[in-house]
């Protein structure tokens, strides 16, 4: 037994002990033991996954501002790796409709449950934090409001980038938006206000829609991106997550589905697991893969192409409007 103990790679078990203890009647007496509630094998991240820390003046100085002035914004609560590029380039990211949705996504770090009511004022404070900041782009989005019969909040939407041009002339805005149940009256009031970019992302491949996403369908999200730029929209996104499981065929397939529904940007970078309760990583996709991906895209002419281990959804975003 020992010998075959000694035997696991340490690198990849880790042994969790129960938060109460478990408790062992013999004869007569009791015996407290604190008893290994089970191994897990843990991948451990690879070389190219690690992050360098920001640096520079530009982002210290927005750091130091949105923390004087309790900014809220994906980059900082989601610890998003592209940090301080984006910030260096002027570009930040902001969820709207506060911070409760009304789907279960089990990749998602977003708290499910039932949200709080509309904070009207919240479209101003957010366009405020855009002029502190003194940002040039600025991406918008937002929990699902199914809970929201009338609009789905697209009027809120409506209402914050309205406030953000406003409060910030020459501003460039993309609004990541949700599939607003596929209702088109919803996706036109985005459109008509005229976002230079609006993306819906399609998350993962076709097969593993149902279990990634819930209550999201893979074809209603095509349906979202083709009808907007049907609709007239210059620029539509959408981005891709890859370690769920998916195989190389199929994300092959979906990056062909995107450019049939004539989406003009995409993104694509590594899932990782925001918490326990999440879907685990299946595997870390090799930068050989990720490069493969870029090569089709640029290819089949999508207007930019954006794929790596640490892509997100707003990587490089302010270069997607030209």
């Amino acid at each position: 037994m020992s010998q075959n103990l000694n035997n696991i790679n340490t690198d990849f078990y880790s042994i969790e002990i129960p938060e109460t203890e478990s408790v062992i009647k013999e004869q007569t007496e009791w015996f407290k033991v604190d008893l290994p509630k089970k191994i897990i094998k843990h991948k451990k991240k690879p070389d190219w996954l690690r992050v360098k820390l920001p640096i520079g003046p530009k982002y210290t100085k927005l750091r130091k501002l949105v923390e004087d002035n309790n900014l809220n914004t994906i980059c900082t609560s989601g610890s998003c790796p592209n940090m301080g590029e984006c910030w260096g380039e002027g570009t930040a990211t902001f969820m709207i409709l506060g911070n409760i949705c009304t789907r279960s996504c089990k990749f998602c770090g977003v708290k499910t449950g039932r949200p709080l009511p509309v904070d009207w004022n919240e479209a101003e404070k957010v366009a405020n934090s855009i002029k502190i900041m003194n940002l040039k782009h600025a991406v918008l989005t937002s929990v699902d409001r199914d809970d929201l019969k009338d609009d789905m909040g697209s009027k809120f939407w409506v209402e914050t980038v309205k406030k953000i041009r406003e409060l910030n002339p020459g501003i460039t805005i993309e609004t990541l938006i949700p599939d607003f149940q596929g209702i088109n009256e919803h996706i036109d009031r985005l459109i008509d206000v005229k976002p230079e970019v609006i993306s819906h992302n399609i998350e993962t491949t076709r097969r593993l829609t149902r279990e990634v996403r819930v209550q999201a369908k893979y074809d209603r999200s095509l349906q979202v991106l083709r009808y907007m730029k049907d609709r007239g929209q210059r620029r539509t996104k959408s981005g891709i997550m890859l370690g769920l499981g998916e195989t190389k065929e199929e994300v092959i397939e979906t990056i062909h589905d995107l450019k049939d529904a004539g989406v003009d940007i995409v993104t694509i970078g590594q899932y990782l697991q925001p918490s326990k309760k999440h879907l685990q990583v299946q595997r870390f996709v090799t930068p050989d893969e990720f490069n493969e991906y870029k090569e089709i895209g640029n290819q089949l002419g999508f207007k930019h192409f954006e794929s790596s281990a640490l892509v997100r959804s707003s990587y490089r975003a302010r270069k997607h409007v030209n």
